[in-house]
């Protein structure tokens, strides 16, 4: 992944409403982009409230479009708790290597492909996502071999003169990284979203919300939103 200077043209951010999301759109207009928005609702339980948090992101930044798609496929496919309503969402365990329930499969795909439509028909440069390390000891979608196998296929699969480069500028960081990166450039966290079982107050048990308070806890700063429980998890 290069760093960028100033005035770099135009970039797609795929924007959850989450913090990674919300740090790596930042890192874009730091880097120089002028951006767009991509949100997708696929049916997950809180789509609500991330489609509400991404529309905030977008209005606070004041960026050059704002794309929601809603789809109900990956819902319709199901297998992840995240869309199942039969499937819980488990309690969180940081030390577990295995995927978690919270899987949706292949999402990332379906993300990126729809994100690389939206970049080559606006003339865009790059597409940025937030996925970091953390992501990929449990979902196989945010491995950097995915992220790079995909470049390959935007390549492939885009016009001759269409020139899009996939930037996961976070791909070998910890969340507590990207929570300090993203202080530095002032992003207003309280504008976010990371729960996967609640709309408000967060839970603050689930595998999103711990990762997410423990990096603010290793950060020294109190995360913004509201929790329902606020645990402990930081060991520092």
């Amino acid at each position: 992944m290069t760093d960028h200077t100033d005035d770099q043209g135009s970039a797609v951010v795929l924007v959850s409403g989450g913090m990674d999301s919300a740090t790596v759109a930042f890192e874009a207009v730091h880097r120089g982009y002028d951006l767009y928005f991509l949100h997708t609702t696929y049916g997950q339980q809180t789509a609500d409230k991330e489609s509400e948090c991404a529309q905030q992101l977008a209005d606070y930044m004041d960026v050059a479009d704002f794309l929601h798609i809603e789809t109900d496929h990956l819902a319709r496919i199901g297998a992840s708790s995240l869309t199942d309503d039969s499937i819980d969402v488990e309690e969180v365990d940081l030390d577990s290597d295995e995927i978690p329930s919270s899987y949706v499969p292949f999402r990332n795909a379906n993300l990126l492909s729809m994100a690389t439509s939206y970049a080559e028909a606006n003339d865009c440069g790059a597409i940025f996502l937030g996925a970091h390390s953390e992501d990929y000891s449990g979902y196989p979608d945010c491995r950097p071999e995915f992220f790079d196998a995909f470049q390959q296929v935007i390549e492939v699969g885009t016009k001759p003169e269409t020139s899009i480069e996939l930037v996961a500028p976070f791909v070998d960081w910890s969340k507590t990284e990207i929570a300090e990166r993203g202080l530095d450039l002032d992003v207003p966290y309280e504008l976010t979203w990371s729960c996967y079982r609640e709309e408000a107050p967060a839970c603050g048990t689930c595998d999103a919300c711990a990762y997410r308070l423990k990096a603010f806890q290793e950060a020294g700063v109190e995360d913004p939103i509201e929790y329902a429980e606020r645990p402990t998890y930081s060991e520092s």
